[in-house]
């Protein structure tokens, strides 16, 4: 019987497996869309101890950010656990504001890996502006036991 997931399905499993995440804890990362179709969007508050020491978020950050975005698009896709592979990320502007806003998407489903794109946005006077964008190659790893992206 091929049961569909419903969207609050999949927010609900992938609010769960980021909790579980200790460096997600970390940067305050918090879910706040998750499509069956791979659609996913992530939110880090900006404060001081994200910069850099130009007063700017750290590009480490906007990369753990576009990886989140990319491997969650793949792992809600393949409903099974996946890992990165490669990705290439280009920054666009500097990142000052009260926001960071990680929007992730699958490009290609194959078989066994996925092409992914995630597009950073940061929030600055509730404004949108993007900041950078990513694509990357995410893998489907054997069942390992645990529940996937």
């Amino acid at each position: 019987m091929n049961h569909a997931v419903s969207n609050e399905e999949v927010l609900k499993r992938v609010r769960g497996i980021l909790s579980r995440q200790p460096f997600s804890a970390l940067l305050k990362t918090e879910a706040t869309q998750a499509l069956a179709d791979g659609t996913c969007e992530f939110r880090i508050s900006i404060d001081n101890n994200l910069m850099q020491h130009m007063n700017m978020v750290h590009g480490g950050v906007l990369g753990y950010a576009a990886d989140t975005g990319l491997t969650f698009a793949a792992g809600i896709v393949y409903a099974a656990p996946v890992i990165t592979s490669e990705f290439k990320i280009n920054f666009l502007r500097p990142v000052v504001g009260q926001a960071l806003i990680a929007r992730g998407s699958v490009v290609y489903k194959g078989r066994s890996q996925a092409v992914t794109r995630c597009d950073l946005f940061v929030e600055k006077d509730g404004e949108e502006k993007l900041c950078a964008t990513a694509q990357g190659t995410i893998v489907l790893l054997p069942e390992s036991g645990g529940a996937g992206a």
